[in-house]
């Protein structure tokens, strides 16, 4: 299957390039820069295109010569919409790796459309969502009557420049969980537990993570809340900006913000990469108030979001899972996740 990494020399997508060297894949190389993609299409041996996705004629001719799409130029939430209408158009299957609610449910809202043109939308095929998806459909499996799931998930690493520009877009909009199968909107720091993920009791916070989306399609579970570890100063920090969130949509305040992220936000270091590990938690309840819990570790996010995103381009050049809308874990199986090298999971 040919495919196209589009936004090859951001921080996640040069890994993902890297990697496919490393594993003798070769994909064309795409992004807006036009020094960056070749610099970066030169080094690992690709060949490239470059164009912006307002350009609709290149776009269209650089789809049209492959036959799936790895889209991994953020924030989706402004350029996802163009990518998955021009996938539908070329009839190309379509992977990025967000996490960004609204692009899950956009992605869902092109099911039919998709199955109409014979192609897979799968957003989410990185840390955001495989291994939490995984784990959700996992214990899906042992408790099948279950009405509430809730994850939890921590990282010993740091974000990336995209990451964090993404997090700065949604300071403004506060939570979102799912309640009685709708998604609603809730305050930041809506709610907030202790968890001990990897020995040590630390505090968590409610945030509007991809699952809020992705799991219920995968479990059909109706209640779905979705939690990250958090310092307890952040934790006030984020109940100022609660207080004062209409001041962080204000256009001046939101580009100083994300000038300060590019100015300052690089990523970890390949060290952190190598060294690091991601720990996810869940547990699901029925309506008698039995559960069933498990925990999972994994290498470091970005790390993973490389490794799994790649395998499943392979898995789908392999077999093509099905068409139209689909989670990692709906077109791959709750174990997906378990096919990555130093990943755990253990029921509890």
């Amino acid at each position: 299957m040919k495919f196209l990494i589009y936004g090859a020399y951001g921080y996640t997508g040069k890994l993902i390039s890297k990697l496919a060297k490393d594993k003798g894949l070769n994909p064309m190389l795409g992004g807006r820069d036009a020094i960056k993609t070749k610099a970066l299409a030169d080094e690992l041996g690709f060949d490239y295109r470059t164009f912006d996705l307002s350009e609709s004629d290149k776009l269209h001719e650089a789809l049209n010569e492959v036959d799936l799409v790895l889209h991994c130029a953020g924030p989706f939430s402004s350029t996802a919409k163009v990518m998955m209408q021009a996938c539908l158009s070329t009839k190309t299957h379509y992977l990025d790796i967000t996490g960004e609610i609204e692009v899950f449910e956009l992605g869902a809202s092109f099911d039919q459309k998709a199955k109409d043109a014979g192609i897979l939308i799968m957003p989410g095929v990185g840390f955001d969502v495989v291994p939490s998806d995984c784990l959700a459909s996992h214990l899906k499996s042992k408790l099948p009557d279950a009405t509430h799931l809730e994850l939890a998930f921590m990282s010993e690493s740091s974000t990336s420049r995209g990451t964090a520009l993404t997090m700065t877009q949604g300071i403004g909009k506060g939570g979102a969980i799912r309640k009685d199968g709708k998604i609603i909107p809730v305050p930041h720091v809506y709610a907030t537990r202790k968890l001990n993920l990897d020995g040590k009791e630390k505090s968590f916070v409610s945030i509007p993570w991809g699952d809020v989306s992705t799991a219920f399609r995968s479990t059909s579970i109706p209640n779905i809340m979705v939690y990250t570890a958090m310092h307890p100063g952040q934790i006030k920090k984020m109940k100022f900006v609660q207080k004062w969130r209409w001041f962080f949509n204000i256009g001046l305040v939101q580009s100083y913000l994300q000038n300060k992220v590019k100015n300052s936000v690089t990523g970890p270091s390949e060290q952190m990469r190598e060294e690091s590990h991601c720990y996810l938690w869940g547990e699901v309840k029925n309506a008698k108030g039995e559960t069933r819990s498990a925990k999972l570790t994994t290498p470091e996010g970005y790390k993973l979001t490389a490794i799994t995103s790649l395998m499943i381009v392979e898995k789908l050049s392999e077999q093509l899972s099905g068409t139209g809308f689909q989670t990692p874990s709906m077109a791959f199986g709750a174990d997906l996740i378990l096919n990555v090298a130093n990943t755990k999971r253990e029921d509890i």
